[in-house]
């Protein structure tokens, strides 16, 4: 196996007691294979009256992919599609040549557990058709007191129903009262592993939710042991060619195509539609300017 590269995780408060923390992107590390973003939020119990609600934003040339661990979140989006996400289910919403969604707490004072990932599209899927799917069963099973759930890609003989267009790895790992996997790997995959509760064991040294693990390409295999009440998200891919760019809500291949969807966002160009919401239209968040011209 090779070297394992530490990432500390950068936090921040979103407010309403949410504490957010990024292992992806960092300036250690930009992406793992197609996965370019990764959000840990929570575990939070929200204050009574309080919760998540993330007002309509837009996304460009990627794919946003919500695993979600505890808790219930409404998606709306421009499309019309209207759900809500359980414990233990995937949201997977392409976003193409634009698409504007919210995310709310079904109920306020609640709790809430959720990854939240980004997916870069190939350059030539950049501006396909926004499209949305949502994913409430998955492939799972147990060996060696942890149970594995298959978020993406394959594994084995069993491949995730999630529709993504690279090659590519998601899978969590839960632990009730502590166990190892001893995972294949494929060599031709770049991996990385966020803890999300409790601690796991790696080749003699020990990673906390604090911190995000990177493996170059190159390792056969990967034996995890993990402590009790323990959650481990593993991600590999294939190297992109190139790191894509990223600002606020979008990635695209070019500084210039992120400029031009920006600038349609902030003049309300159709490409962007709206979100109903029962009082109307949800009002759109908009961006800090642009760090280039």
């Amino acid at each position: 196996m090779n070297e394992i590269k530490r990432i500390e995780l950068r936090s921040a408060d979103l407010g309403e007691g949410m504490l957010v923390k990024r292992a992806l992107p960092s300036r250690h590390q930009r992406m793992v294979g197609a996965w370019c973003f990764l959000d840990h939020a929570g575990p939070v119990s929200f204050a009574p009256g309080k919760g998540m609600h993330v007002g309509a934003h837009p996304h460009t040339a990627l794919q946003t992919f919500t695993w979600l661990i505890a808790g219930e979140v409404l998606h709306k989006d421009s499309l019309g599609n209207e759900l809500i996400i359980r414990p233990g289910q995937v949201n997977l919403m392409t976003a193409g040549r634009g698409i504007v969604h919210t995310e709310d707490s079904v109920e306020n004072g609640g709790r809430l557990h959720a990854a939240q990932l980004w997916i870069a599209l190939p350059e030539e899927l950049a501006d396909c058709e926004p499209d949305f799917a949502h994913y409430p069963e998955l492939p799972v099973w147990h060996s060696r007191g942890v149970q594995h759930t298959l978020l993406a890609g394959a594994y084995g003989d069993l491949e995730a129903p999630t529709a993504v267009h690279s090659a590519m790895l998601g899978m969590d790992l839960f632990s009730e009262k502590g166990g190892t996997v001893n995972l294949n790997l494929n060599p031709d995959f770049e991996y990385g592993f966020l803890p999300l509760t409790g601690r796991v064991n790696v080749a003699g040294e020990t990673y906390t939710p604090d911190e995000f693990a990177y493996l170059e390409k190159g390792s056969k295999c990967l034996v995890m042991a993990l402590s009790a009440d323990s959650r481990v998200l593993l991600l590999g891919g294939l190297p992109f060619d190139a790191p894509v760019q990223m600002w606020w809500n979008f990635v695209g291949h070019s500084k210039e195509a992120i400029a031009q969807a920006q600038r349609d966002w902030e003049m309300g160009d159709a490409r962007f539609g709206d979100v109903s919401t029962a009082a109307g239209v949800a009002p759109r968040l908009m961006p800090p300017p642009l760090p280039w011209k």
